[in-house]
């Protein structure tokens, strides 16, 4: 890589738009690094604890809010999330890019931090294919798909903040686009 420092890569989209698939491809390039997230969620299948997310309890949270442990942290879905500052310096320190899957306030939060970042919202081709893969994953109850779809619009009402807007109606268009954004790749798809 050519950066003498690295860079926060913010990847944000509403649920099910394709935002963790695109993080798990570029974090496979030498030089670029996952953020694991922590949160008060419980895993879900196939989850692992430090390689996801560090699943931790509401207590453990709050105590690292307290302490200024994180960049940023929210609430979305009734849980929180935050991002921890010591993995994130270190890797931008080594040169290394870091990605972070985040919401809207993470992203709007990470913007004011002062460090070298890329900020990237995945849109959904409709809110009907969103509601298919979401669906389609069976990873969530009726209610909690409910929950997740009835802030679709307020989520994609932030798109015109991030640097960036990619559409996923193909994956691997997507992206190739964000990696000639990113100054991974020089020709596109």
């Amino acid at each position: 890589m050519s950066n003498k420092r690295g860079r926060l890569i913010i990847v944000s989209g509403p649920t099910a738009s394709g935002k963790s698939t695109l993080w798990r491809r570029l974090v496979q390039r030498e030089g670029v690094d996952f953020s694991v997230s922590a949160t008060t969620r419980a895993a879900r299948q196939g989850e692992m604890d430090g390689r996801d997310y560090h699943f931790v309890s509401a207590e453990q949270f709050q105590s690292w809010i307290d302490a200024g442990a994180f960049l940023e942290w929210a609430e979305v879905h009734g849980q929180r999330y935050g991002t921890l500052r010591e993995h994130v310096l270190q890797s931008i320190d080594r040169g290394h890019d870091i990605v972070l899957e985040i919401d809207v306030q993470g992203a709007r939060q990470l913007h004011k931090c002062g460090l070298p970042l890329v900020s990237l919202f995945v849109m959904p081709p409709s809110r009907e294919i969103l509601e298919q893969r979401l669906r389609g994953r069976g990873t969530e109850s009726e209610e909690q798909i409910q929950q997740r779809l009835s802030i679709v619009a307020e989520e994609m009402s932030y798109a015109a903040d991030y640097q960036y807007q990619v559409l996923n109606d193909n994956f691997e268009r997507m992206e190739a686009e964000v990696e000639q954004i990113l100054g991974y790749r020089k020709e596109v798809l």
